[in-house]
């Protein structure tokens, strides 16, 4: 049971790995895109190039649902982050359970976007755990984990492909442990910090904040669904940055400047003031147009050291 990119490379080891995929279970085809044309899952599109049998339930806790898993019988379901709450009798059905890929290291991150809030955070290492499905959100008990490092420059976008790869690894491993009898699930305990689903504020820019968590969270943002700013009243997504530690070569002294003012433009990109610090913004994205580098922009715009990032923003709050 899956639905998104993040779930494709597991079926794919189940099956490369002999395993017998008797269903797979994804969300309806959604409209997308300008024309609204239905589109299938990822999910889907790779079972129907394995040939496997497709169900997409609407809801898949209805009882014509609960039957067709009984009459195919699994012996386990796999579910990665297929997108619909499984019910306790559905959890109870296959002898070895509910096993599910979660993309952190559990208990911490439990929740929808554990991986966009591991690089907000500035965490050094996330992971992924395979764990026991029970009623509660992501509170079952533990069966293996994976470590996966976090550079000062990965996005999410990287991350998230990375820990794909390796959820499907780690689903292989935890299997035929399971099914030897060598695995002893081990409950969550200690702290946990809630991966809530982004909301528009997450992704505004507060120059007041430091260089290192406006880098952290454009970086954390992109690929989807981008930092932005405003620059000139006009809305801008932020895609690369750096913090930047050099000295600068303006002869501007620090104690005049404002947040998300630009200091300097260079080759390289923008450096702007934070509340702590300063970041070199590398390249942005003006609403309706592409990429492109920040020099370029900034350029394009005939702008001048000493304009600001977030005015029009701040005018309105």
């Amino acid at each position: 049971m899956g639905t998104p990119d993040f779930a494709v490379p597991t079926l794919r080891a189940l099956v490369e790995n002999g395993h017998d995929v008797v269903g797979v279970f994804t969300q309806p085809d959604r409209p997308a895109g300008r024309g609204k044309n239905l589109r299938p899952s990822p999910v889907k599109v790779a079972a129907q190039e394995l040939g496997l049998s497709i169900y997409q339930p609407e809801k898949v806790k209805t009882p014509e649902s609960i039957q067709l898993l009984s009459e195919l019988g699994p012996e386990a379901i796999i579910v990665v982050a297929y997108g619909q709450i499984l019910t306790k009798e559905i959890l109870e059905l296959p002898r070895f359970g509910c096993i599910n890929v979660h993309a952190s290291l559990l208990p911490d991150l439990r929740g929808a976007a554990p991986i966009h809030w591991a690089i907000i955070h500035g965490e050094k290492k996330t992971g992924v755990t395979t764990m026991q499905m029970d009623v509660g959100l992501d509170t079952g008990d533990m069966l293996m984990k994976a470590e996966c490092p976090i550079s000062e420059e990965s996005t999410t976008g990287e991350v998230h492909d990375a820990l794909a790869q390796l959820g499907g690894e780690l689903l292989i491993k935890t299997l035929s442990a399971l099914t030897k009898g060598e695995l002893d699930a081990t409950p969550q305990v200690g702290e946990t910090r809630y991966a809530s689903l982004l909301k528009r504020d997450h992704e505004k820019i507060q120059w007041s904040k430091s260089a290192q968590d406006i880098h952290n969270q454009i970086r954390g943002l992109n690929p989807w669904p981008g930092a932005y700013t405003t620059f000139r009243d006009e809305n801008l997504k932020v895609w690369k940055s750096k913090v930047y530690n050099e000295a600068l070569t303006t002869s501007t002294p620090l104690t005049s400047t404002a947040l998300g003012e630009v200091l300097e433009s260079t080759n390289d990109g923008l450096l702007v003031q934070t509340g702590e610090g300063i970041i070199l913004i590398t390249e942005v994205q003006p609403a309706g147009k592409k990429v492109m580098s920040a020099r370029d922009f900034f350029l394009g715009r005939r702008a001048q050291a000493g304009e600001r990032f977030g005015e029009g923003l701040n005018n309105h709050e």
